[in-house]
């Protein structure tokens, strides 16, 4: 199969999509906020907290962070950490 190549527009859309990859995450990481305080069910919840630890370490996040959030698992505390990403991040 041969290499397929980029025009330069496709190629500058592939340069911001990687420059802005840490807010888009927090982004992610907000919405999933979101989904777990509508979350009825110990089933989703627990997906949700397994997104939300990937979502972590994608943004590089401390471990002994990450490790402390995950093991309370209390979506205060999630939040309260994101809005100082989110501050750090601007």
């Amino acid at each position: 199969m041969a290499k397929q190549e980029h025009s330069a527009y496709q190629k500058k859309i592939i340069s911001r999509y990687y420059d802005n990859l840490d807010t888009i995450s927090l982004t992610k990481l907000q919405e999933l906020v979101t989904e777990l305080y509508l979350a009825e069910t110990a089933a989703q919840k627990g997906r949700l907290w397994q997104r939300v630890e990937k979502a972590m370490v994608s943004i590089k996040i401390n471990p002994a962070t990450i490790g402390h959030l995950m093991e309370k698992k209390d979506v205060r505390i999630l939040a309260e950490n994101l809005n100082d990403w989110l501050k750090k991040s601007k």
